[in-house]
């Protein structure tokens, strides 16, 4: 390259340096013979660096524009046009220090070397990578005045070569690789021992061996310790947060102790904690409230008639006593299933009345006679209707009459097959049998809708139950209430209970029952007036046998009618009222489910029918109405009910204050 001032000394080929034709390189030797000697030689990797080396002359002072600016180390398509400057270093100097070879122990003179030490011979100098830590001390810094934006960035000298490329004209990488591999020196050859190899062509020593030159102050010079670390971050050691944080505060962690320890487990959990208050506090703000109830008072839970009453029970058999809307006066013997006889017809009438009602006078659809009815009407040993004729047809007014007053079976059986239309009468059976499980009768079995056969079986307590059930039937209470009935196309029949019926005890059915297995049965129906409402007194005495003869149980059926009609008049004398709640009384209370109680009271008096000693059963009743969660003082919310059974006396029952929702504090509180 020729220089820009006309007395500059020709560039030639001499040992060190070279010119390449193909790319139109010339370099030039910078350096003393002695520097080209040691350029060639491999130095120690713990020989420090040359202290304060001297700026070499560069031997075409005019071949540059800026004197200042650093060497170019890499090799490129264009001469460098700035000349290196350094001092001539000592002829006794044996150890040169070559920036562009990079080593792991290289360390400035006055700090300790680096630990781990590589060894030569396992060293690549092309693969060589600075590490961040020794390249801080290590590299020397090169100071640089700020280039001008055409001029060629300078190349930090401590990097690798594989990386050098000039800043205006990027090399191919694999050409630098191949270049910086060649261009390097025997790593193995000792400080002294001269390199029998050539100098590679195409690269200047100059750019590989020159000792950096100075620079002015100012602008500091890129170093190595400027790269990333090349460690990779899995590998480093996962450290705890206090750790961490004093590692980048550069400040040591403070020692464990229990109170650091537990204030930092506070700072841990108490966010937590606080988090999930807030959903308990979320979910029981908005869960739904629970549905308020109506709780008795302990004082009014039940009622008792003072005194005591005698009832003159049988001596065998069972029985039971029942007021409707007071309850159960008492029974008498052991509760077990026994044969009904006639009283299974009760049955019948309920399930015909309830699949086909008539109101009091009604008399309802016809009713065809078939041929099974007439034959059955001339059976000897069973009750029942003759004179009948197949196709005669009868209201269904007229059949309930035949079937309870004289009561005919072969009407029953009748009955029965009409209502289902079948042939025989087991669809009706299964009828009877589904309305007494409906009605609580757990004793009871019915096989044959006359009650004839003796498996049909029952017990007192539980025909109470279907007798409640029968006499809310205006159609059936008036029939069952006559001594006898005229019937047209049948003529007149009499009532087989009509010695009650007449004995001027109020007494207004129900059906009688006997047969050799059943005894004497009977269900009756009696009233007497108590404060001007006419009360209804029921009762059942079954399994009442004579001693001797008894065809057909007929003597027996006189017994159970005697011993029912000291029963039912016993209980008549003994019915009496009482007050059992006066208007304004607190009956019981309002629960909202959280604690919450709003009394209630009775708004009117009340008074129950019994007799003395009969114990009385209060209860609430809602009346099929929900309790609302707030309402205002003076609100019917439900009503009190005295004994049991179907038809308990009542009485509305009112709030005496305001009926509010639960507050804050209970919901949150709450557990349930």
């Amino acid at each position: 390259m020729a220089s820009d001032s006309p007395d500059s000394p020709e560039l030639k080929d001499s040992p060190t340096g070279t010119s390449d034709n193909t790319t139109g390189i010339a370099a030039t030797d910078c350096r003393t013979p002695d520097e080209a000697e040691s350029s060639d030689m491999t130095l120690e990797l713990a020989t420090p660096p040359a202290e304060n080396p001297e700026p070499h002359p560069t031997d075409d002072p005019a071949d540059t524009d800026e004197a200042s600016a650093p060497p170019v180390p890499e090799t490129t398509d264009e001469p460098s046009n700035r000349p290196v400057e350094a001092d001539e270093p000592d002829a006794d100097e044996t150890d040169v220090t070559d920036p562009t070879i990079e080593t792991d122990d290289a360390a400035p003179a006055d700090e300790a070397a680096p630990a781990d030490e590589p060894d030569a011979d396992e060293t690549d100098v092309a693969d060589r990578t600075v590490e961040p830590d020794e390249a801080d001390e290590a590299a020397p810094t090169v100071e640089t005045d700020e280039p001008d934006a055409d001029e060629t960035d300078v190349t930090d000298p401590t990097a690798e070569t594989d990386d050098a490329a000039p800043a205006d004209e990027a090399a191919p990488a694999d050409e630098t690789d191949d270049a910086a591999a060649a261009d390097q020196p025997d790593p193995t050859l000792e400080v002294g021992q001269p390199d029998d190899s050539a100098t590679p062509t195409g690269t200047p020593p100059a750019a590989a061996t020159a000792t950096p030159p100075a620079t002015p102050t100012g602008t500091p010079r890129a170093t190595a310790s400027s790269r990333p670390s090349e460690t990779p971050v899995a590998e480093q050691e996962a450290k705890p947060p206090l750790d961490l944080l004093a590692q980048l505060t550069n400040t040591p962690p403070p020692p464990p102790s229990l109170p650091r320890t537990i204030a930092r487990r506070v700072k841990i959990w108490t966010p937590l904690v606080a988090l999930l208050g807030l959903v308990v506090l979320a979910v029981q703000m908005l869960r739904p409230l629970p549905e308020p109830t109506l709780a008795l008072g302990e004082a009014a839970s039940s009622f008792t008639f003072e005194g005591s009453a005698t009832i003159p029970w049988p001596e065998k058999g069972q029985a039971a006593v029942t007021v409707v809307g007071s309850g159960s006066i008492g029974t008498f013997g052991e509760e077990k299933p026994v044969p009904t006889a006639s009283v299974a017809k009760i049955m019948t009438a309920y399930v015909i009345l309830r699949e086909h009602p008539l109101k009091k006078d009604e008399k309802g659809p016809l009713i065809k006679v078939d041929a099974q009815a007439v034959e059955e009407g001339k059976s000897e040993n069973e009750s029942r209707i003759e004179g009948l004729k197949a196709g005669q047809t009868f209201s269904q007014q007229d059949m309930l009459k035949m079937l309870m007053i004289p009561s005919g079976n072969n009407i029953g059986r009748l009955l029965a097959r009409w209502d289902t239309g079948a042939q025989d009468e087991a669809a009706f059976v299964k009828k009877m049998n589904d309305a007494a499980k409906a009605l609580g009768m757990k004793n009871t079995t019915y096989t044959d809708p006359s009650g004839l056969d003796s498996k049909t079986v029952s017990t007192a307590v539980d025909q109470l139950k279907l007798a409640e059930a029968v006499m809310k039937f205006d159609a059936f209470r008036a029939v069952v209430a006559m001594p006898n009935a005229d019937v047209p196309g049948l003529g007149r029949i009499y009532n087989n209970n009509d010695r009650l019926i007449v004995a001027g005890l109020s007494i207004r059915g129900i059906k009688t029952g006997s047969s050799t297995p059943a005894g004497g049965a009977l269900s009756w129906a009696a009233y007497k007036t108590v404060d001007g409402k006419d009360r209804l007194i029921l009762g059942t005495m079954m399994d009442q046998h004579v001693t001797g003869p008894d065809p057909n149980g007929g003597n027996s059926l006189r017994l159970v009618q005697d011993n029912s009609k000291r029963v039912i008049q016993a209980v008549r004398e003994a019915l009496t009222s009482a007050t059992v709640v006066k208007k304004g009384q607190v009956v019981g209370h309002v629960d909202d489910g959280l604690g919450g109680r709003t009394p209630v009271v009775a708004t009117k008096d009340f008074k129950a029918v019994g007799v003395p000693g009969q114990k009385l059963k209060l209860t609430f009743r809602n009346a099929d109405k929900t309790i609302p969660h707030t309402a205002e003082a003076g609100t019917v919310i439900g009503e009190l009910a005295i004994g049991t059974g179907t038809g308990p006396d009542r009485v509305p029952v009112a709030l005496t204050t305001d009926l509010t929702e639960p507050s804050i504090s209970e919901k949150l509180t709450r557990l349930g």
